[in-house]
């Protein structure tokens, strides 16, 4: 059986940390009956659509965080991801977020063999704060996503997510102990039959 491609992919991790006792994090359902990982929670994201490479990016990413994306990717992907990143959280939560200017580059994954279908996903950090929305409003949502919620990161370790959610998730919490951008980029290589994690400088 022919391997599956590997599609670019953008995910963005929501934290909200104003006003709260201990930081949340932003994790949704995906549909039971979903084709990739149903009844998991996970942040918002999904493929980078065709349309992302010509739209518009407004604002711009820190200078180190987009120094990392061209070490990784050509030019065009380099402006699609971000674009894919906003778009997805529009799509999957009804949520706003008008510019990149916010985002931070934290993390990379690639979907293990054997899966009904492959990504290499791209995971930015953005600030609660920099919803333009109501962040406790849902309603725009497509379906894509139910049950979406601000969760504890203490929480969130209790829910039925994928593994490289639970990575991910734990990489946010060391990255939310150091300033932004990250010292390093972690990046779950799971190309091959066994996984490894190592460092996007």
């Amino acid at each position: 059986m022919s391997e599956l491609p590997i599609k670019d992919a953008a995910t963005v991790i929501v934290i909200r940390k104003s006003g709260l006792d201990a930081p949340r994090v932003l994790l949704g359902q995906r549909g039971h009956g979903a084709v990739f990982m149903p009844g998991k929670f996970v942040f918002p994201g999904g493929a980078v659509d065709a349309a992302d490479f010509d739209t518009p990016l407004h604002g711009a990413m820190s200078a180190v965080c987009q120094a990392r994306l061209a070490r990784e990717v050509d030019p065009a992907l380099a402006h699609a991801l971000p674009v894919a990143t906003l778009r997805e959280l529009r799509e999957e939560t009804g949520l706003v977020i008008e510019d990149v200017t916010g985002l931070s580059f934290v993390f990379r994954a690639i979907t293990p063999p054997n899966r009904p279908r492959r990504f290499d996903a791209r995971f930015f950090l953005a600030d609660a704060s920099l919803i333009s929305s109501d962040m406790d409003d849902f309603s725009r949502a497509e379906d894509e996503l139910s049950h979406l919620q601000w969760v504890t990161l203490e929480a969130a370790r209790t829910f039925d997510m994928p593994s490289v959610t639970r990575i991910a998730l734990r990489e946010v919490e060391a990255v939310l102990r150091a300033p932004l951008p990250p010292a390093h980029v972690p990046f779950y290589d799971h190309r091959g039959a066994v996984g490894s994690i190592r460092s996007l400088v």
